[in-house]
């Protein structure tokens, strides 16, 4: 193995904590005694701009004087043990059934973390898309941010259009691919 290969590595692990705000968080890794530095730059590059606490996540760690950091952003999965809270919403569709729902484009309108809300537009489409948080942090993120480009898949709720998964449009790219 070269230096170059040493120093870049792949390692699987779960989100310790991340904070928006701060503009980092940490992983916690099997792999690692340490915990691995996760910058908001890296997550931004990955096209997300947070992540939940306890989601899974693949990334390409590198060991620096100031400790071991994630350098790129392979894969984010939900965190574990958790379901979409969709109450009567989901029309008795299966977990199955809600994920063969198409992915449609979207673009954040709006989202208030401490509201546990916001809405989206799908383009080409006039209508609003309702976004709850617990939806959010079952998709694997935290927070989003006004205009963020979003990939979602939607059921027709009592009240409208509602999210009932939420992806960063780049990683719902590579999902395609």
């Amino acid at each position: 193995m070269t230096e170059e290969e040493k120093a870049v590595q792949v390692l699987q692990g779960r989100v310790k904590w991340f904070d928006p705000a701060k503009g980092f968080g940490f992983i916690v890794s099997e792999s690692t005694i340490a915990d691995i530095l996760l910058h908001a730059n890296v997550l931004r590059n990955f096209g997300q701009s947070s992540v939940a606490d306890g989601a899974g996540i693949t990334v390409r760690i590198q060991t620096t004087p100031r400790g071991v950091q994630a350098v790129e952003v392979l894969k984010i999965e939900p965190p574990e043990g958790v379901s979409v809270p969709l109450g009567d919403d989901a029309g008795g569709l299966s977990m199955d059934a809600l994920l063969d729902l198409p992915m449609e484009p979207a673009r954040v309108k709006w989202f208030d973390k401490s509201k546990g809300f916001g809405f989206a537009n799908v383009f080409g489409r006039p209508e609003d898309v309702f976004i709850h948080v617990e939806v959010l942090r079952v998709s694997g993120l935290a927070d989003l941010v006004s205009g963020e480009a979003v990939a979602l898949r939607i059921v027709e709720g009592r009240r409208g259009r509602m999210a009932v998964q939420v992806l960063s449009w780049e990683s719902a790219l590579k999902d395609k691919v």
